[in-house]
């Protein structure tokens, strides 16, 4: 354990891995600011001078791991036009909830005045769950004008839809995580209808 008298390098982001491999392994009920520090390594005390409490540093965690979805949104817009769009939404889905999203949408859950916390600065819906469904939204948007999804196509609708039938998939933190081909299955099920005929699947 590091003593607080020096100075750590990077400490946020030593506090946020360690709160991340926390959420992954135990689930939102073992995210105590004992836990996080002894799984940082840090002094008790570090955690504090840094964040004005407990949940000032979760809100802060929360958003720090939202942000980290830009660099996703961008590249899966980047992907429109390429291969299908089946698999180009199986492949961002699954980066997405291999991550600590879903992690993170149980502790805004369990932990009320962390909720309140974010809802100050933060548009209506779930933390994570909005930003992927706009994430996932916009890249349909995309794909439709080029033609690759009907017109008619409701892109907002398919995005909360698919957001939610994956969610489900990956709800119990418990149990083994759904296969790619188990997504893509749900992906080309909510598609069905919207994706225009286009280039076959790639192996």
């Amino acid at each position: 354990m590091a003593p607080t008298g020096v100075a750590l390098r990077d400490i946020r982001e030593q506090l946020f891995d360690a709160a991340e491999r926390i959420l992954l392994r135990d689930g939102p009920s073992a995210l105590t600011s004992r836990a996080l520090t002894a799984e940082a390594g840090v002094a008790k005390g570090v955690l504090h001078r840094h964040f004005a409490d407990f949940d000032d540093f979760l809100a802060a965690f929360v958003l720090d791991r939202i942000a980290r979805l830009d660099p996703q949104a961008a590249a899966l817009l980047e992907a429109a036009g390429t291969n299908t769009v089946a698999d180009n939404l199986t492949s961002a889905l699954t980066g997405l909830y291999r991550s600590a999203a879903v992690a993170i949408v149980a502790l805004v859950g369990y932990r009320d005045e962390l909720r309140a916390r974010l809802r100050d600065g933060w548009p209506a819906g779930v933390p994570v769950l909005t930003d992927a469904a706009i994430m996932i939204g916009r890249y349909l948007a995309a794909e439709r004008e080029r033609g690759r999804l009907a017109s008619a196509a409701d892109t907002d609708t398919l995005a909360a839809m698919l957001i939610g039938t994956v969610h489900l998939l990956h709800a119990d933190r418990t149990a083994t995580p759904p296969t790619a081909e188990a997504v893509h299955r749900a992906v080309t099920a909510v598609l069905s209808g919207a994706v225009q005929p286009g280039p076959r699947r790639l192996p």
